[in-house]
């Protein structure tokens, strides 16, 4: 077996192992997806030389939920050990937790009539490689933001949507429910989920269990090119301990909690710990 098909082979295993929990209909939307997903979206990543833009934040109970936020510092630490450039963009409260010690840039709230004009300026601004968005809210059909109760959230909501939308480079979506950017891509499929879904569609859509664990299966596959162990570099505890003193909380219990949706962030670094073994790491 040649390079190549081993690594599609470990792509779908990576795919599998990410939706195995099913916690919130992942699994059952996966077969509407193209088999090797992450080793694709991966591969794109890895060519990128230059400016990347990572969109995360979800509002929860007037702050912002830990999935997302942990994922996108653990692959921004990432991409800068790999000499790229990294830019996390989101909205209040996150951005204000966050700019003193990231590169970040401000997502205005409540603001999606002028959302493509703020687009262009930070796409003119910023000109980036690739656009990943990891746990954002993705504007439905009725050009609203909804949560997973099928909520209003919009008045709390930045639209990344326009930058996905407008940018002229590749762009990554996770997700792990179906209310966020890049689900457009698999709107026939999410009519089984008790779901108000997102119409914003992405080059490659990423699924998992948790949206975090999607930028650990990117970080995998960075890892065998980079002849490094990079996921085991992320001190999963540290970034959890990080955002609760920034006021995080659990998108599903919303309390201020070392959790993500609901899971102990143990459960991530088991989950870790699983893709080093398929990596071969260990």
């Amino acid at each position: 077996m040649d390079f190549q098909n081993s690594l599609l082979k470990l792509s779908k295993q990576v795919e599998n192992l990410l939706v195995e929990r099913n916690l919130r209909g992942m699994r059952d939307v996966q077969p509407a997806l193209n088999e090797g997903y992450y080793l694709r979206a991966a591969q794109r990543l890895f060519s990128v030389k230059g400016t990347v833009l990572i969109g995360t934040g979800f509002p929860v109970a007037g702050t912002f939920e830990t999935d997302g936020p942990v994922g996108a510092i653990a692959l921004y630490h990432c991409l800068k050990k790999l000499n790229k450039t990294p830019v996390i963009v989101c909205g209040e409260p996150l951005y204000s937790a966050l700019y003193k010690d990231f590169d970040c840039y401000p997502l205005p709230l409540n603001d999606i009539e002028n959302a493509q004009c703020f687009a262009q300026q930070l796409l003119s601004e910023l000109k980036p490689e690739l656009v990943i968005s990891i746990e954002r809210p993705g504007l439905a059909a009725n050009n609203r933001y909804h949560n997973m109760r099928g909520e209003n959230i919009s008045q709390y909501c930045g639209c990344f949507d326009a930058v996905i939308e407008l940018a002229d480079c590749p762009t990554i979506a996770i997700g792990d429910g179906g209310n966020e950017i890049g689900m457009g891509n698999i709107t026939h499929a999410l009519a089984k989920l008790a779901i108000t879904p997102a119409k914003t569609c992405c080059d490659e859509l990423l699924i998992a269990d948790v949206s975090n664990w999607g930028a650990y299966g990117l970080m995998a596959f960075l890892s065998i090119w980079q002849n490094r162990n990079l996921l085991e570099e992320i001190d999963l505890e540290a970034i959890f301990k990080y955002l609760s003193g920034l006021g995080s909380v659990d998108g599903v219990t919303r309390e201020n909690s070392l959790t993500e949706d609901s899971l102990c962030f143990s459960e991530g670094l088991q989950l870790l710990g699983r893709l080093q073994q398929l990596c071969g790491f260990k």
